[in-house]
């Protein structure tokens, strides 16, 4: 075990429970992946489409040669997750939305950690507004969060504008890292009162928070909560799996 494992306290599913409405939220901010449901939903759902045929195999060799250069840090997760979403440019949103809902519920759903789930669902009885933010595109994240109650209007994911049910290369934004504090201050919600985050890119709405919450946190975001001074939990079944986000220093989408 490295010293931040060792240093850092490990919540119970009850102590994170406790925890959480003790601080009496009003609002509470969620990432998506790797907090809410395990893997990369992301890329997973780039790589399924690519399978799909849903664009040309000239686009598919350039996202991977991408894709290739963004793992060894040559390639930046902004531009990244924003040429994800770009590669889909010309095809209808109503297309990409239907695509969306069918590879949640063949892939994502299954690996939502179900005492969040339970969490979240608590939490929205109790009347606490809920919001999501992340780098996945909207498509995945909207239909990924239909069973925790969070609406669309309160998703800060990235995006590109559409126009007329076309999707456009015009990228609106893309949520990581500082741009995540900055999109939620730009909703008005410059200090949420409980964040929950599972990686380094969460670190600036995380340290915003007046009570933050690492979930299944990697070991830059472990690191980064020892010296901060946070606990942290790690869901059941995210014990046996490596938490660290594809090299870190590059991101995950």
């Amino acid at each position: 075990m490295t010293p931040a494992q060792i240093e850092i306290h490990k919540w119970t599913a009850q102590e994170l429970e406790r925890l959480i409405f003790a601080c009496e939220p009003k609002v509470a901010v969620f990432d998506c992946d790797g907090t809410l449901w395990s893997g990369d939903a992301g890329y997973g759902f780039m790589a399924w489409t690519l399978e799909q045929g849903l664009v040309s195999r000239s686009t598919n060799d350039w996202i991977d040669t991408r894709y290739r250069a963004y793992r060894a840090g040559n390639v930046s997760e902004v531009a990244m997750c924003g040429e994800m979403m770009q590669i889909y440019t010309g095809l209808r949103d109503a297309e990409l939305r239907a695509a969306a809902a069918k590879y949640v519920d063949e892939f994502v759903r299954e690996r939502i950690f179900e005492e969040l789930l339970a969490l979240v669902v608590r939490m929205q009885r109790a009347g606490i507004e809920l919001w999501a933010v992340s780098s996945t595109n909207r498509w995945v994240i909207a239909e990924g969060l239909r069973d925790f109650g969070i609406p669309e209007q309160r998703i800060l994911a990235a995006e590109v504008r559409v126009k007329d049910g076309i999707i456009t290369n015009d990228i609106i934004d893309v949520p990581t890292d500082e741009a995540k504090a900055t999109a939620l201050r730009r909703a008005g919600l410059p200090r949420p009162d409980a964040v929950f985050g599972n990686s380094i890119h969460d670190l600036a709405m995380l340290e915003m928070a007046r009570c933050p919450f690492p979930i299944n946190p990697s070991p830059a975001l472990l690191e980064a909560a020892t010296k901060n001074g946070w606990g942290y939990y790690r869901p059941k079944a995210a014990e046996d799996i490596d938490a660290a986000v594809n090299g870190e220093s590059a991101g995950q989408c």
